[in-house]
């Protein structure tokens, strides 16, 4: 068994025939004009949604969406994900707009046969991000059992992600997109396979510090790339015009190309870049012939020749992790360094995988990504998880935790 699983029980621990199964899943998609534009973290539920199914469960789905202020914020109601949960599991996905615990009960203990009760968006009771015992105990008295699939939610004490397994003692585990998770995360740290590159981009060092420590013993080599790479090259005395840089990590920038050095480990950076004159200044586009950029100019996308060195170091490597874009994905214009990462790990053998948050979003518009080998769904509990911090969605799931909350 993976390291970060061990204690944790999952779904398929528990006899489900006849019980009622309450799913906290990650149904936080996007959403405008009332339609979903990427169903990916939906889709990746549906595995544990049709297990409880077909073992005969009663199922509660539940999920928060977005960052509502009061139940007042229709816009993120989750209706939407009801109405497209109905069509792809062909039977009724009855949305509780008051999930209040006699509501749920009247469907459940009356004539409930295929529907799936959907509770509507967690975060429209302020009981949700406070942690609520309170609310987590009306859930509880509906239940049978609590599995936790919502990976992107489990680094946030919420009452549905730590307060709802607390209530519910040993009838709480995890459903199996945690488990993938967790499983393709432990193989990032735990004996992965030989040559191992990180892809790190984005716009922050700072954002990467904990995971650049965690991993900077493990892997063979780094790859920078996107707005954190000028940080890296001005530590360097390179010029970068009007490129972000963070002032405050040049020392930390220049301190690890000296450790990467040391370890005789690989550190590749950019040696020429897609510029222009400002950030939407798609007119001043040029490419330049090093990896100077110019005083009135902006780095925006990592150039030609840089494309064909990372890709290069990626084409032999057997293990990959990718967080973070080469430059300004969005556009069009400076999408080139990124969608080349994301064609070669498509192409490898290798075990390739994805961060969540920018670099899942730069996959999916790559058009690659169901070659990857894991995309996760949670950009930050990913991140938090490989930098070695307890996420209390799965901390709470351990014997060791649960003991101890009994003697609370």
């Amino acid at each position: 068994m993976s390291s970060g699983l061990r204690g944790i029980k999952t779904i398929r621990d528990f006899d489900l025939n006849g019980k009622t199964v309450f799913l906290r899943l990650d149904l936080n998609v996007p959403i405008k004009n009332s339609k979903i534009t990427d169903e990916t973290r939906i889709t990746a539920s549906l595995p544990t949604i049709n297990y409880c199914l077909e073992k005969g469960a009663k199922l509660i789905v539940a999920s928060h969406l977005g960052r509502p202020k009061s139940a007042d914020d229709k816009q993120f109601s989750l209706e939407p994900v009801a109405l497209r949960l109905t069509e792809l599991l062909d039977r009724e996905v009855v949305l509780m707009e008051e999930p209040s615990s006699e509501g749920v009960k009247h469907i459940l203990y009356g004539n409930m046969k295929n529907e799936i009760i959907c509770l509507e968006n967690l975060r429209f009771d302020a009981g949700e991000e406070a942690n609520s015992i309170e609310l987590a105990n009306q859930w509880a008295s509906y239940t049978d059992i609590y599995i936790n699939d919502a990976f992107g939610a489990c680094h946030r004490a919420h009452a549905s992600i730590h307060a709802m397994p607390e209530v519910m003692q040993k009838k709480a585990g995890i459903g199996f997109l945690i488990e993938k998770e967790i499983k393709m995360l432990d193989s990032l740290t735990d004996s992965p396979k030989k040559p191992y590159i990180a892809v790190l981009g984005g716009s922050k060092i700072s954002d990467k510090i904990s995971v650049i420590e965690k991993l900077i013993d493990v892997v063979d080599g780094f790859i920078i790339g996107g707005a954190m790479a000028y940080t890296f090259l001005k530590a360097q005395g390179v010029p970068v015009g009007k490129s972000l840089v963070e002032a405050d990590k040049l020392k930390y920038a220049k301190e690890m190309i000296q450790r990467m050095e040391a370890r005789n480990k690989t550190m590749l950076l950019p040696v020429d870049h897609v510029v222009a004159k400002s950030f939407g200044d798609v007119e001043s586009k040029r490419t330049t012939t090093s990896a100077v950029i110019d005083d009135n100019e902006i780095g925006l996308d990592i150039g030609p020749q840089t494309i064909r060195n990372f890709t290069a170091a990626l084409a032999k490597a057997s293990t990959v992790f990718w967080n973070g874009p080469m430059g300004v994905f969005e556009n069009p214009a400076f999408s080139a360094g990124t969608f080349a990462v994301a064609k070669t790990m498509s192409e490898s053998s290798g075990v390739m995988i994805v961060g969540g948050g920018d670099s899942a979003a730069a996959a999916e518009a790559s058009g690659y990504a169901s070659k990857m080998t894991h995309i996760s769904t949670g950009g930050g509990a990913s991140l938090e998880y490989l930098q070695g911090e307890k996420l209390p969605g799965l901390e709470i799931l351990r014997p060791r935790k649960q003991s101890e909350t009994n003697l609370e």
